[in-house]
């Protein structure tokens, strides 16, 4: 594997976990308020300052209602099941992820395009974006298993080939988010500090990290001093709500105990500058529908 630059974040290459401070601007652009500004300068600083921002209740009942419709009407799809593109539950063969939804729904593409996410998403990386990756999450009722702490970039560097942290999450609530269905849990600017998590140093195709963990875990001892200095937040509210984070937050959800299952929509919109590589601790990049080689802009599409 090749790369064109200098690896600024270097992870799974060692047999010891270490902390980085981040070098690239969490808002790349002015934080003067422009004409057409998505985001006010306050909301702005927020985001730079925890590394998300939960904006609550933005999108109307009427259109959550569409988006629910159309997650039903894609749920119908008797090869939505067999797709590399969809990952089921192992106990149910429920399905809880369904990837690369903006090339499969017209509607989810349309939401992709939507000012509200996507010129957020430009307005906080200062250049145009396209979709590094879209999904559907659902978490299943009465569903045991949560999500452990991860940076999502990390993974996004290693095996994808993202250079730089110039990528932004948005996540739209398509039910009530609570304490009960699993909530996304925050580390509040732990976005400011890259976890290098150990790896093979030799390459040798190692999968597992200490303890049996997938590769990209962070070791406790970097987990526990993320939290001393920032705490959790477990942003809740009303279906339509948005939840904006960066690509390098600390984050974590519990599992969804009520019996009712519990969607949203995400996008990870990644700056057309800063264009996947080579992966930089894997042998091969994931396949195109997680990490995407396609850099069309979104405005684009």
């Amino acid at each position: 594997m090749t790369t064109t630059g200098k690896d600024l974040y270097p992870s799974r290459v060692s047999s010891e976990p270490n902390r980085l401070m981040r070098v690239d601007p969490v808002v790349w652009g002015a934080f003067d308020a422009v004409p057409d500004a998505q985001l006010t300068q306050e909301q702005l600083e927020n985001f730079r300052d925890d590394g998300f921002l939960w904006l609550e209740g933005l999108f109307g009942q009427d259109e959550i209602e569409s988006f629910n419709t159309e997650l039903q009407r894609m749920a119908r799809d008797p090869e939505l099941p067999e797709s590399e593109t969809s990952v089921a539950e192992d106990a149910t063969d429920t399905l809880n992820v369904v990837f690369d939804i903006h090339r499969r729904s017209t509607a989810f593409k349309e939401l992709a395009k939507d000012r509200r996410l996507a010129h957020a998403a430009r307005q906080i990386l200062n250049s145009d974006v396209y979709i590094h990756q879209s999904r559907i999450d659902v978490k299943p009722a009465l569903h045991e298993a949560g999500v452990f702490w991860r940076s999502d970039f990390e993974t996004w560097h290693t095996e994808d080939g993202l250079p730089r942290c110039r990528t932004v999450c948005a996540l739209v609530a398509l039910d009530e988010i609570n304490e009960f269905n699993g909530p996304v849990m925050m580390m509040p600017g732990s976005h400011k500090t890259f976890v290098s998590c150990v790896g093979d140093p030799e390459g040798n195709g190692q999968v597992e990290a200490a303890g049996g963990m997938p590769l990209g875990t962070p070791d406790a001892e970097n987990l526990k001093h993320l939290m001393e200095d920032g705490g959790i937040v477990a942003p809740k509210g009303p279906a339509g709500s948005l939840l904006l984070f960066d690509c390098n937050v600390m984050q974590a959800s519990a599992s969804n105990l009520t019996p009712y299952p519990r969607a949203s929509v995400v996008y990870v919109f990644n700056s057309v500058e800063n264009a996947a590589e080579a992966p930089f601790a894997a042998r091969s990049p994931r396949p195109d529908y997680v990490g995407s080689r396609d850099f069309t802009p979104v405005s684009q599409l």
